[in-house]
């Protein structure tokens, strides 16, 4: 993985909070994540989609959703990265109130999802 475009696809507040959740959480939906930040699915999608072509995280359908998870083969230093990054901000808003907002979500996609 390259540095440069590692901390490029860090280098945006929307972005940042994903890869917190999903550090966190480990695998979350499109309809969680846009939920918990308060944001359009396009505009999640679009940051998602960022974080993919750089290979922090990777995909998978499952039904008509996608689901979202921190890539598991990112390099030892990458991987260190994003693991300070979420066990230092986890606690501080606005990360707090994405957590808050995801553990209070009605209809999680485990129950009957995201309708």
């Amino acid at each position: 993985m390259d540095p440069a475009a590692f901390f490029r696809a860090l280098a945006d507040e929307t972005r940042i909070r994903c890869v917190v959740l999903l550090h966190t959480e480990g695998e979350l939906c499109v309809c969680e994540l846009t939920y918990a930040l308060d944001q359009p699915q396009p505009k999640i999608s679009r940051h998602l989609s960022h974080l993919r072509q750089a290979g922090v995280v990777e995909s998978h359908r499952r039904g008509t959703w996608m689901h979202y998870r921190i890539h598991p083969d990112l390099p030892d230093w990458a991987a260190a990265v994003i693991a300070d990054l979420a066990g230092g901000h986890a606690g501080r808003p606005p990360y707090a109130e994405d957590g808050e907002a995801l553990r209070v979500m009605p209809n999680r996609p485990d129950n009957p999802c995201c309708a």
